[in-house]
């Protein structure tokens, strides 16, 4: 558990993270809710192997490429205001083997999976902790400057935002104790542990 330090900039600040080499996220996105379970369907994406499916980071369908023009996945435990985000993936067994998270996906009030965004320039004010752990974050992206935990209920994987004194973050990751308006972000080394705890304002992409 970090303590809460004087207010400082952190020495390594973060670059927007580049989604280049790695495949685009799944498009054509669609879903309905039908008794209890929600089913969403997507269009494939080329040199993809599979897919992931999470909602709320917690992963609820994984489905292998053979081919199809198109694919699904079925969330058997929905709960309202789910976000969803999907990943193609392939075998390389390299970071960029995780593709580019999409966009935000929720299921509406009206049982639709529709697209969902925070307005960009949207800003908050958050409480800023950090962490040096080294290697595959929850969405299997590897940690790095610039990739962020976030509690996806509030923020969803793949939102892009900025960081008073840290820099730039993707939201690709999840902590044990990331609840509700608290941001990790990934410093190296002892630079995590200068960070502490810092209330900052947060900027959306």
């Amino acid at each position: 558990m970090r303590t809460v330090g004087p207010s400082h900039d952190a020495t390594s600040q973060a670059p927007m993270i580049s989604l280049a080499g790695r495949l685009p996220a799944p498009s054509t996105v669609s879903g309905s809710l039908h008794g209890s379970s929600v089913t969403i369907t997507f269009s494939r994406v080329a040199g993809a192997v599979a897919y992931r499916v999470w909602r709320n980071s917690q992963s609820v369908g994984w489905v292998d490429d053979w081919g199809q023009a198109t694919l699904s996945v079925t969330d058997t435990a929905p709960c309202r205001n789910a976000h969803y985000t999907i990943a193609a993936l392939r075998s390389d067994g390299s970071d960029a083997s995780t593709g580019a998270l999409s966009q935000p996906y929720v299921l509406a009030d009206s049982g639709a999976v529709q697209p969902y965004a925070i307005p960009a320039g949207t800003r908050l004010q958050y409480e800023i902790t950090s962490y040096n752990d080294a290697g595959q974050t929850a969405s299997g992206m590897n940690t790095a400057l610039g990739i962020c935990a976030v509690d996806t209920r509030y923020i969803p994987w793949g939102t892009r935002f900025k960081v008073d004194g840290y820099g730039y973050c993707y939201a690709a990751d999840i902590g044990t104790w990331i609840q509700g308006e608290i941001v990790d972000v990934w410093l190296p080394g002892a630079e995590a542990d200068s960070w502490g705890v810092q209330q900052r304002t947060i900027t959306i992409q």
